[in-house]
């Protein structure tokens, strides 16, 4: 992609590798960089320094503060402060666990900051992996069994559960992908780039640097886990309709540097004050022992009386905070972390959004590694193929669906399609048959042959009969997949979700949406140009008959089509 005159989108823009990717873009000549940050003064500070730096000769620049996974109403809200409100922790839940709808889509701050700006690229240089891991799933589950374990009211521990849901890190991930992929393609984005992590700077689970007294801690393990299960979601995003292009770069180094210098030292942005002890404070070890101490601690003072900050000279990892130089020079040394400089990984960003090949794209390495489809599989797959109905005709059994492979909208659709082989034969005279008389024959078929009935309802689809207003059905049904306790209340609204989902459709208007569809099968027939014997197009959607050169029914490659084109559910890549 050629990036001049282009608008850019940098979340973490005012980080350690996005203000270096920042700097990249704009000597590529875009129009417009959008930098954002969690925190409002970062983002000044970012906008400040690009400003100095390259004047009258700076693109446009606008900057945006906060969280990028929450609602935009929610977005300058302290995840703590979100935790603790029992308003904001119900929008947080919904927004988590009921399925992705306009309202959560669109109230949320990644939704509204691409349709703002509509850039053209976005590179994301959160640390999505930290920021979704590091909320401490497992502290917070350690409080919720405390809670149960002392009996505390019923209030308590229904927060405690209520924030813990909160903090589940496979929904937060999920739906973030969920909501950036239709924030793209509605907002028309042609190219998102991930800056991605490893979680462990390219060790192993050796790893000696950690947060606690397990080597390697939980929580630097699921920071792993979910920046794998990230870059597996990408992969898959890449193979998606009308998605952007999608590329993940992952460092396996530390990253390094931002700044050296020497003065106060700040820990999470607080400031490390120096306090004093002697001999005369010491303490036994003896009986209970706590991490915190319950005593005021006494601080070293300055010539004010006020406590005295830790100063010394500091080297600047970005968002992995102030490094000694002894800490430093341990964690870059040769068979360590060692590090890799954030220009390296900026100029390596914008070769890869340009189009070179750098070999460090982590999706391209994804779909040059996995092993797809083979020649062998597609040759037996005629045999296997041919064997099964061979079976059908021995054993006079048909083989339509089972409801295992899912989703009950496939078992419902191969079954629709079936009555209408069993009633006509080929598409064309399904056409000269009107709707309602389809429909009629359909359900004179079902009521009159009870094996086909009982198959049919015994996997979970259950029949909705020609007047929509009774149901034919097992024990269990598959779609709705779960009701509430009271069950729900029938409206037609439910009705008409759930026979599209996974009910067989007797009425009318559901044989009308067949007939279009059927139609639209013939005219692709019927415009191909019949001297084209290439390879080009798909060659076997339908067999004529041999005499009327009429398309057979077949169950399988009506259902095919309905998900490849109604559903734009097309495999991409081989």
């Amino acid at each position: 992609m050629e990036l001049k005159g282009k608008t850019v989108l940098v979340w973490g823009g005012a980080g350690l590798v996005g203000l270096a990717i920042c700097r990249e873009l704009i000597g590529e000549g875009i129009k417009e960089l959008i930098v954002t940050s969690l925190f409002q003064d970062e983002v000044d500070a970012a906008l400040a320094q690009l400003k100095h730096e390259y004047g009258k000769n700076a693109p446009s620049l606008k900057g945006v503060s906060g969280n990028l996974f929450v609602r935009a109403e929610q977005k300058d809200i302290s995840r703590r402060d979100l935790l603790q409100d029992a308003k904001q922790r119900a929008i947080l839940l919904q927004d988590l666990f009921d399925p992705l709808n306009r309202d959560i889509l669109q109230a949320s701050e990644i939704y509204l900051q691409i349709m703002n700006y509509k850039p053209d690229v976005i590179v994301d240089c959160v640390n999505t992996a930290t920021a979704i891991s590091y909320q401490n799933l497992y502290g917070a589950s350690k409080t919720v069994l405390k809670t149960m374990r002392e009996e505390k009211s019923s209030q308590e521990i229904q927060q405690t559960v209520e924030q813990l849901l909160c903090m589940q890190y496979l929904p937060q991930l999920i739906r973030h992908i969920q909501i950036l992929l239709q924030s793209m393609i509605a907002g028309e984005t042609k190219c998102y780039l991930k800056i991605g992590t490893c979680g462990t700077g390219g060790m192993g689970l050796n790893i000696p640097y950690t947060h606690s007294e397990d080597k390697p801690s939980q929580m630097l393990l699921s920071k792993s886990a979910i920046a794998g299960a990230h870059s597996m979601l990408l992969f898959l995003m890449g193979r998606t309709p009308d998605a952007p292009v999608i590329k993940e770069l992952k460092p396996a180094a530390a990253i390094a540097w931002k700044k050296i210098g020497y003065g106060p030292i700040t820990k999470k942005k607080e400031p490390i004050y120096l306090q004093s002890t002697a001999l005369k404070d010491a303490v036994l070890l003896e009986g209970q022992f706590f991490s915190q101490s319950t005593t005021t601690p006494r601080y070293i003072t300055d010539t004010q009386g006020k406590p005295r900050v830790m100063e010394a000279p500091y080297i600047d990892l970005g968002e992995n905070g102030l490094f000694s130089l002894g800490e430093f020079e341990t964690i870059t040394d040769e068979s360590q972390m060692e590090f890799i400089t954030p220009e390296e990984i900026a100029k390596t960003a914008i070769w890869e959004i340009m189009g070179r090949n750098t070999g460090n794209d982590i999706v391209a390495a994804l779909d040059t590694s996995i092993m797809g489809p083979t020649y062998r599989a597609g040759h037996l797959r005629k045999y296997a193929i041919s064997y099964l109905q061979q079976l059908v005709e021995e054993h006079g059994a048909e083989s339509i669906a089972f409801e295992i492979l899912g989703p009950p909208r496939l078992s419902k659709l191969l079954y629709e399609a079936h009555l209408l082989k069993r009633l006509y034969g080929t598409l064309q005279k399904v056409l000269t048959h009107d709707e309602k008389k389809i429909a009629a024959a359909c359900e004179e078929l079902l009521l009159n042959d009870e094996e086909l009935r009982s198959r049919i309802i015994s996997i979970g689809i259950p029949l909705l009969l020609a007047d929509g207003k009774k149901l034919l059905r097992g024990k269990h049904i598959a779609i709705p997949a779960e009701s509430p306790v009271q069950g729900y209340r029938l409206d037609q609204a439910h009705i008409d979700t759930w026979a599209h989902d996974g009910w067989i459709d007797l009425r009318v208007e559901n044989f009308s949406l067949w007939k279009e569809r059927i139609e639209a099968i013939i005219r692709e027939w019927d415009t191909r140009d019949r001297h084209d014997t290439s390879s080009h197009g798909i060659k076997s959607l339908h067999e004529p008959t041999s005499k009327e050169q009429e398309l057979l029914i077949s169950e399988s490659k009506l259902v095919s089509w309905i998900f490849a084109h109604e559903e734009k559910g097309s495999r991409m890549k081989a």
